[in-house]
């Protein structure tokens, strides 16, 4: 397949040299680390030390000062390592940490924080989702309570990305007595301090890789220095974060259907059954052609909203409609995959079925196809 106009020589060049690296230094080690449900830090910093964590933050900070699509790259190149789990691990740190703390952060904290995220140095997490609230971020109640100069941190939070290994929290909380969307803040909780805890690393259907961590926050004492960005207006941070975490969310889907598709034609082309292969049924063809149809649409939609940001949009429009279909045509393609490799597709020795388990969640993290659909209903003026 030819490379997409939107993307220019030095991405060519960009994706090349990610595509090399995922082959040689993490596909291999793949099975090991869905075995061991996790994979070494160390990946990290070596992402770091090649600049692949930075493709799109400033030089200033110790990034590579590329552009918007760099990272539209790195999303679609991780998921060739066959490990989306790993790849999520990843995204959560470049496109969910480090975007806020680029976008919001003080210098002070870009130096302390940003920069050694970059380097993968720092590992992050960021902690919005609790028991009680998931798809209504305006319902948190974890409270942190201003004394003096310090904040302190009360409350409970739960499915965080990277939770368990996490060097750094950004976490949502509100003031004591506010409601909905007014008074939440971000605080930036380090590692080791006193009052904030990992209590559990939480199993998952898929995405086993990536560690998944329930956290607690009891009397948790930060200086009011770690608030990033504005006091107050927390929720209005979080909801400009969860732009580029669902486009990265649909442009990483769309690289792993066109897996799912490359290995499932290969299958049906040479797996016989009634004295030929059964990609020669019409039956099969049909459905492997609907759905290379939907994987070139969701990839226009997501590539087209993609352009729009590179060109200084923000088209949460797009962004919505890009993460719904796509999310959803990744989820269907790993369900006919399996389908189409018959009983070995349900086997737990090939990877098929980790497709399978591990296509289901981008469904629900970043905003449910629920909350997907009444979004864009609001934007049609529903």
């Amino acid at each position: 397949m030819s490379e997409h106009p939107l993307f220019n020589e030095e991405h060519r060049a960009i994706r090349k040299t990610l595509r090399e690296f995922v082959a040689k230094e993490l596909t291999p080690h793949a099975d090991r680390w869905e075995a061991e449900k996790g994979f070494p830090d160390q990946v990290f910093k070596r992402m770091g030390e090649l600049g692949f964590l930075g493709l799109k933050y400033p030089e200033e900070y110790g990034g590579q000062g590329g552009d918007y699509l760099c990272g539209v790259i790195l999303a679609e190149e991780m998921m060739g390592c066959l490990s989306a789990g790993l790849a999520m691990s990843i995204g959560a740190q470049t496109d969910m940490v480090c975007a806020l703390l680029e976008k919001m952060g003080s210098g002070e904290q870009k130096e302390q924080y940003l920069r050694p995220a970059l380097a993968g140095e720092m590992i992050g997490c960021l902690c919005i989702t609790e028991p009680d609230a998931g798809s209504d971020v305006a319902a948190i109640r974890t409270v942190a309570e201003r004394e003096g100069d310090h904040f302190v941190i009360n409350g409970q939070k739960t499915f965080i990305t990277n939770g368990v290994r996490a060097d750094l929290a950004i976490v949502v909380a509100r003031a004591r007595g506010s409601e909905g969307a007014k008074g939440m803040s971000l605080l930036l909780v380090e590692k080791g301090t006193p009052g904030f805890s990992v209590s559990r690393k939480l199993d998952k259907v898929g995405m086993h890789t990536s560690d998944t961590a329930e956290l607690f926050f009891e009397d948790c004492r930060v200086p009011a220095e770690n608030i990033l960005g504005e006091e107050g207006q927390g929720f209005y941070h979080i909801m400009w974060e969860l732009q580029p975490e669902r486009l990265f969310g649909a442009v990483s889907s769309v690289a792993a259907a066109q897996i799912y598709l490359d290995i499932t034609l290969k299958y049906v082309k040479e797996r016989e059954q009634f004295g030929r292969p059964i990609g020669k049924f019409q039956a099969i063809r049909h459905r492997l052609a609907d759905l290379a149809t939907e994987l070139e649409a969701a990839r226009q939609l997501s590539y087209y909203t993609a352009g729009l940001i590179q060109a200084g949009e923000f088209p949460a429009r797009e962004i919505t409609m890009a993460k719904l279909f796509a999310t959803r045509m990744a989820n269907r393609m790993a369900d006919e995959a399996m389908q189409l490799h018959g009983g070995y597709g349900y086997m737990m020795e090939y990877p098929i079925q980790r497709f399978w388990r591990d296509s289901r969640l981008i469904r629900i993290g970043a905003g449910t196809d629920e909350i997907m659909r009444e979004i864009i209903s609001k934007q049609m003026g529903l």
